[in-house]
């Protein structure tokens, strides 16, 4: 069977050679120089793809479904011609209504989808809960350890134990993350990862030492460098592209959740008697992890997983119960493993050592790498995690003075928190429809100011007739910062990063991502007290104020549009040579926004870079015509 299977696949290819689409031509998606998004499926004769379907469906034991398979490639081929499909494959109006509200009412989803959605949401409100118990113990932890001097020791000391989760994610849990979730599948590195999010954080409360603390929290931080690594992966592989990035960036909304209500329960527990105060801070954070560890199971593997082992019957049944028809589900099964077989085609047999060597050698990988990199240190780079760290710190810092500083610095703290997880709601309704790239162009810029403006009011005199309003300006414009940071770099980046890898990579590209934001951000735990203590809060701010002008650049230069592509589309996009694409954002896209939003040009026009390829196709006349039908970049 497998050997007719390849010999279908050699009569397919040799007739889109006759017909001027050579299978050279389709499947370079290192060296997109043309920035072509093609479709592996368009250019097939009807007859040809009919014979495909079935070799297909035989050779993975879903002959009961060829039927559905057949119409489901049809609909693949072409997804803009689907009344015109005829003959045995004709679409039913059911099938047709379904495929039509998928635009029009895109948020008709299965319930074990938005189950799916939600445990993963989960996993995420533990991550920021992990974040913040830290932040409010800060101001109590280090005196009864005996590490609350000015000394450089025992600033080292505290930063240490507050990047400690940092530090186990980024040298032991992203890495992880490759063979877990290859021997285990997502849901098995999930509930993995789970563990070390539940009895280290309980021991974090336990500890007499700083040296046992720390070594609870690196232990932490083994759970949610694995965690980081695969939620967002499967959550962007369960979801349809129409409605990807809404769903994966909640991972950052129920992130933002939880840090909200870490700061909530440290404000709670903060009038009560020390040390029991400061240890409900860093132990509360196991509480969600418990539901994360069994809701797990009652989800549905990633029926991209699956495929990729070869499963290709327990994927059919997994988006089954992710997709509400079975067109949708013959579709997106027979369409991703075309791309699949190009991928594997180019590639190869892999392991995890050229896995890694192969994000920074195969240009179609090592661009999605970099763009990948860019979004996830800039998150470090904006200063957020200064303020998820050190919120209460640096408040206390600013109010100085206040007798009741303490109590107003938490309070602060809490407000940033709610901050943070309001404004990450317009996400849900922006990273679909500004896209990824537009959303943190328009962001640094905002977080740039604010920020350096929250620094700026710390000189306002503390006993001068505005020292009321410098309290609430430092606030303000931490709590504007927050604002802008939500709906932009807070949700992209591990959206971003969960879908521009190909399948071959993707474990091993999002362990790397997840440990480059995770390492700067333990770089950051463990230099900020530092930094503030040389730098004042006016220094501090400033500096990652100019680090936002910096990742603005980068970000401008190296990170490609994934907006409503499928994770399929995107290696085209990532085909494109990155000097191609600066050239065109720095000679193109940069003047075109200045005659548009500065001269108020309205009818500047701008050339797209990217062009859908589309290759007509009748099926009696057994004729291959091409045409293109562009889509602004």
């Amino acid at each position: 069977m497998a050997d007719l299977y390849h010999e279908s696949k050699t009569v397919r290819d040799e007739h889109l050679e006759e017909k001027g689409v050579s299978h050279a031509e389709q499947a370079d998606i290192h060296h997109n120089l043309e920035a072509k998004i093609r479709n592996p499926l368009q250019g097939i004769p009807r007859e040809q793809l009919m014979q495909d379907v079935e070799l297909f469906a035989q050779k993975n034991g879903l002959q009961e479904h060829s039927a559905m398979l057949r119409k489901g490639a049809l609909v693949a081929q072409d997804p803009t011609d689907i009344h015109n499909i005829d003959g045995p494959e004709k679409l039913s109006s059911r099938e047709l209504e379904v495929l039509t509200e998928e635009v029009t009412h895109k948020w008709r989803m299965p319930m074990r989808l938005f189950l799916t959605i939600f445990t993963c949401s989960i996993g995420a409100a533990v991550q920021g809960w992990d974040q913040t118990g830290s932040n409010g113990a800060n101001i109590f932890f280090p005196t009864y350890y005996g590490i609350g001097g000015t000394s450089t020791n025992d600033k080292l000391i505290v930063g240490l134990i507050n990047a400690g989760p940092y530090i186990g994610s980024a040298l032991l849990g992203c890495w992880l993350s490759d063979p877990l979730n290859n021997y285990f599948g997502r849901r098995g590195t999930i509930f993995f990862s789970a563990h070390f999010c539940i009895w280290p954080v309980i021991g974090s409360a336990l500890c007499h030492t700083w040296q046992q603390q720390l070594a609870c929290r690196i232990l932490m931080g083994i759970g949610m460098g694995a965690k980081a690594s695969t939620v967002p992966i499967y959550a962007a592989e369960n979801a349809p592209a129409s409605i990807r990035g809404a769903l994966v960036m909640s991972w950052q909304m129920w992130t933002a959740f939880g840090i909200m209500l870490g700061t909530a329960v440290n404000l709670a527990v903060f009038k009560l008697a020390g040390p029991l105060n400061w240890r409900l801070m860093l132990g509360a954070p196991f509480i969600p992890a418990v539901p994360l560890m069994f809701l797990i199971y009652l989800c549905p593997e990633s029926p991209r997983w699956y495929m990729k082992k070869g499963r290709y019957q327990e994927a059919w049944k997994s988006l089954m119960v992710l997709r509400r028809d079975p067109i949708q589900v013959a579709r997106d099964l027979y369409y991703i493993s075309a791309q699949l077989e190009i991928e594997q085609s180019l590639i190869g047999h892999t392991n995890y050592v050229s896995r890694f060597t192969q994000l920074f050698t195969i240009p179609r990988v090592r661009r999605a790498n970099l763009a990948a990199f860019v979004v996830m240190i800039a998150q470090q780079m904006c200063g957020i995690n200064i303020i998820a760290f050190y919120s209460t710190t640096i408040f206390e810092q600013a109010f100085k003075n206040d007798p009741n500083k303490q109590f107003k610095a938490m309070i602060g703290s809490f407000g940033f928190g709610l901050v943070n997880w309001l404004f990450a709601f317009p996400a849900f309704f922006t990273i679909d429809s500004f896209g990824r790239r537009s959303l943190l162009l328009f962001t640094f810029p905002q977080m740039f100011w604010t920020l350096l403006a929250a620094g700026l009011c710390t000189l306002i005199d503390e006993e001068g007739p505005m020292k009321e309003a410098r309290t609430g300006l430092v606030c303000l414009f931490v709590f504007l910062f927050g604002a802008f940071y939500s709906p932009g770099e807070g949700p992209v980046p591990f959206t971003y990063s969960a879908e521009v890898y190909p399948l071959s990579h993707r474990e091993t590209g999002m362990g790397f991502a997840v440990a480059t934001c995770l390492f700067w951000a333990a770089v950051l735990g463990i230099t900020f007290p530092f930094l503030l203590e040389r730098l004042d809060t006016l220094g501090a701010f400033s500096l990652y104020a100019g680090f936002n002008v910096v990742a603005f650049v980068m970000i401008f230069f190296w990170v490609p549009e994934t907006m409503q592509r499928t994770l399929e589309e995107l290696d085209w996009v990532f085909g494109v040579p990155t000097r191609k694409f600066a050239k065109y954002q720095l000679t193109v896209a940069l003047p075109w926004w200045f005659k548009r939003y500065v001269f108020f040009r309205r009818n500047a026009t701008k050339e797209p870079l990217y062009h859908f390829e589309k290759v007509a196709m009748s099926a009696r006349k057994d004729s291959v015509a091409n045409q293109h039908m562009v889509h602004s970049d």
